[in-house]
């Protein structure tokens, strides 16, 4: 009786460990599948082609999924770092160094994207689908949280490949109720009913691209890429900027009224420049509006400028410069005294230039979701959007602006002039 008893023990004492160690090897196996497709959906999603923007609309579902908080954590670092992967060889080239730097600073704004879907995620019941019940809606709400608070400042100046950006591709002219929508989908691609969300979604991704058209140019307006590498901007000669003014008459045509040249194509923008080039385009009715720089003690200012024969002005100052390269508030904060680029935030969310009311987006504010927002709540007729991109060779990450520029005309149905540097 004794023996019968003791042999049942060890018998009962494998089984169990048998069954959690084959529950542990299919959550172990479960959670590389996940991570490896938020990788991928990541990857395809910001790979600079507008269409394919959508992809990312998956990532909450794998987020959702996540057996475990580490898992979530690495969804989300998955998700990220493959939607910015351009990252390290950009900064490679800009600061004309290794990749280590570039490997750092990518690492590091990946914290923040992971770090909130992390604190946000929540154990499900066990066995549940994602998103049963009570769980289902508290999941969409911590969900939608972890979006709000990547969308906005502070942790939306390094809110890029949001989501929400495939609402210009789902839902092309739908303006604000576009975006309630996607959000509404976002949500349930959380819940149990995720694949008739993903059903509904995809209905709408293929008729957009079947129907696709890219925004229109404002008519008379003309955006001039060029291709000076970092040499843009840094000669103050002369020679330089006539060649400039040359360039834009050129580029000019019966019907143009208005060039757009990228950032920092005027350089130090100073009353010399400015009457130089007011003086370059007398007799014509061009009004030019290009990329500059503003200095003082304390920093300077990443503006855009209008000029033309009669008029030479400010007209925007970007509202988020580039963090680290551009703007560097700690140097304040450590009473090193300015030198980095000012950030706006919230100020001119619109510009107006002859009646009309412009969004203007230079470069990096392109990849970020709150800057646009805050332009569309103005009504603007159209979107100026400028940048300087030699330092991305060899990357997707102009690409990405632009598929970005385009996805947020089209839910809003605007107009929309970009001029490149490369």
């Amino acid at each position: 009786m004794i023996v019968g008893i003791s042999g049942r023990f060890p018998t009962r004492a494998f089984s169990a460990w048998r069954g959690r160690s084959s529950l542990s090897i299919h959550k172990w196996r479960r959670s590389c599948l996940l991570i490896a497709v938020s990788v991928a959906y990541g990857w395809t999603a910001w790979s600079g082609h507008v269409l394919a923007i959508p992809v990312a609309v998956l990532f909450p579902t794998l987020w959702a999924m996540s057996p475990s908080r580490l898992t979530a954590v690495l969804v989300s670092a998955g998700y990220f770092l493959a939607a910015s992967r351009g990252l390290p060889q950009g900064v490679a080239n800009f600061y004309a160094a290794d990749l280590w730097p570039g490997l750092l600073l990518w690492t590091a704004a990946s914290l923040s994207f992971a770090c909130v879907h992390a604190a946000l995620w929540k154990a499900r019941p066990e066995g549940k689908c994602p998103g049963v019940g009570r769980t289902g809606m508290a999941m969409a709400g911590r969900y939608l949280a972890a979006a709000m608070l990547l969308g906005l400042p502070p942790l939306g100046i390094t809110g890029w490949a949001h989501p929400l950006t495939a609402a210009g591709v789902l839902f092309p002219g739908w303006g604000w109720w576009g975006l309630v929508a996607m959000t509404a989908g976002l949500a349930m691609m959380t819940s149990q009913y995720w694949p008739a969300a993903a059903i509904a979604l995809g209905g709408f991704w293929l008729w957009s691209a079947a129907t696709w058209t890219s925004p229109n140019v404002p008519e008379g307006w003309k955006g001039v890429d060029l291709e000076q590498g970092e040499k843009l901007g840094r000669d103050g000669s002369l020679d330089y900027h006539r060649d400039l003014i040359a360039t834009v008459r050129a580029a000019a045509s019966v019907k143009t009224r208005f060039i757009v040249l990228p950032e920092s194509a005027l350089g130090f923008w100073t009353p010399t420049v400015a009457k130089l080039w007011s003086q370059g385009l007398r007799g014509s009715e061009l009004t030019v509006i290009a990329g500059a720089a503003v200095i003082d003690p304390g920093g300077y200012d990443n503006v855009m400028v209008k000029v033309s024969a009669d008029e030479a002005r400010i007209l925007y100052r970007e509202r988020m410069p580039v963090p680290v390269s551009m703007w560097q508030p700690w140097r304040a904060w450590t009473g090193q005294g300015g030198g980095g680029a000012r950030a706006n935030l919230f100020g001119n969310p619109v510009v107006q230039s002859d009646g009309q009311k412009l969004a203007a987006l230079i470069c990096y504010e392109q990849l970020l979701l709150w800057p646009v927002l805050q332009s569309m709540l103005h009504s603007p007729s159209a979107i100026v959007a400028p940048g300087n991109g030699w330092w991305t060779a060899g990357t997707s990450i102009v690409a990405i602006q632009n598929a970005s520029v385009i996805a947020w005309a089209k839910l809003f149905g605007l107009s929309v002039v970009t001029a490149f540097n490369r």
